[in-house]
């Protein structure tokens, strides 16, 4: 019976996922096994040694420890693509008003109320509110990935010619690409040809404020820019600096801040990107997956600290062994195993940077001191047998 502890509210169809005759879930719990969590801030929290995995119920990990949960063998999991549709649904409707000056426009029209001209009013007032159509015009995405795709192929569709780039697209997201988006070396290449520019890269120290002085003055003038992935990637600033010159017509993002609000040109949406039913369910479907087959069998799928690693049983039990990337760190587990008696049946090995994960189906008769064998080679980090 494995304890799995919520830190946020969690789908009831991504919990039913964990059967009460394998799982315990107690919100109170001070010795999980595992936990599931949404946007919880865990920078404070103590971790138990109990701590086997953490599911991040959404793609972000900004509020887990990361590095402290890899040097104490705890595996971090989130859902990448589980809210994909609705982030490019949202982005294509901001790409929608923002140019067609739609929440200003729904705003003044309410200030219309009691009057006795409205009709007048109305077609006197709407001329403040052209804006262009999108068919036509160029959209450059940067960021080629599940949501990145989503938001290039519905482009299309709506008659946009679409420039993309991303240097590290994948195999899946690059099939899943229509054939009509151009794909570009360089943001150099990109932006000088954009009229509307949005952007879905995760946060990381490398993709921080990719969107900058620099990157804004490659720009068309009246460049409308949309931001739903991470606030952080955009160098407020810069933008705002931009907006009063007119390099930038329009600011579309999904992060309020204190500089951001109440600036012309500027709208902010509360982090609604993945607030839908569907996205919260598919969500917490895929993070309690992926919890109940690493504690069950030792798979990891969608880790961000640590490699993907799965195959199946073959009977016997098995060994899963978290450990620093270093030489001799096989030939140490191998040679354990050997001087046990026991016959590895399946086995594979994959490092992500300094750490790596090591899965062996074995058969023969384990000892209680195994583990703890195990557990003494210099690079181990943790064992289970499961």
């Amino acid at each position: 019976m494995y304890t799995i502890k919520t830190l946020n509210a969690i789908s009831p169809v991504g919990l039913a996922k964990l059967p009460a005759s394998q799982f315990e879930i107690d919100n109170e719990a001070a010795a999980p096994q595992g936990i599931l969590v949404r946007s919880a801030d865990m920078h404070e929290m103590p971790l138990p040694e109990s701590l086997l995995a953490i599911a991040r119920a959404g793609a972000g990990t900004n509020n887990i420890p990361i590095e402290e949960c890899t040097n104490a063998g705890i595996v971090v999991f989130n859902t990448p693509g589980a809210n994909a549709n609705a982030v490019a649904e949202l982005v294509v409707g901001a790409l929608i008003a923002g140019s067609r000056n739609m929440v200003d426009a729904v705003q003044w029209a309410q200030g219309l109320k009691g009057r006795d001209t409205i009709a007048k009013d109305v077609e006197k007032g709407k001329k403040q509110f052209v804006g262009p159509e999108l068919r036509g015009k160029t959209l450059g995405v940067i960021g080629l990935g599940a949501i990145g795709a989503r938001v290039a192929n519905a482009a299309v569709s709506l008659g946009m010619e679409v420039l993309g780039y991303d240097p590290y697209i994948s195999i899946d997201a690059a099939w899943s690409l229509s054939r009509s988006v151009q794909h570009c070396v360089t943001l150099g290449d990109m932006l000088p040809r954009c009229d509307y520019l949005t952007i879905h890269v995760p946060y990381l120290p490398t993709t921080r404020h990719t969107i900058n002085a620099q990157t804004l003055a490659m720009c068309k003038d009246g460049v409308r820019v949309l931001n739903f992935a991470r606030g952080e990637l955009v160098d407020n600033a810069a933008l705002l600096d931009a907006l009063d010159s007119g390099k930038v017509a329009h600011y579309f993002c999904d992060f309020p801040t204190e500089e951001l609000l109440g600036v012309k040109g500027v709208e902010c949406t509360p982090h609604l990107g993945a607030s839908t039913p569907e996205s919260e369910t598919n969500c917490a479907v895929m993070a309690a997956a992926e919890l109940s087959d690493y504690l069950k069998n030792g798979n990891i799928t969608h880790s961000v600290n640590l490699p993907d690693v799965s195959q199946p049983r073959v009977g016997g039990r098995r060994i899963c062994i978290i450990h620093k990337n270093a030489p001799g760190a096989i030939s140490a587990i191998t040679g354990i195993l050997t001087a046990a008696h026991l016959n590895i049946e399946n086995m594979v090995n994959k490092s992500k940077k300094d750490i790596a994960y090591t899965l062996l189906d074995v058969t023969g008769e384990i000892s209680d001191t195994l583990a703890a064998e195990l557990s003494g080679i210099e690079p181990a980090i943790r064992v289970r047998i499961l």
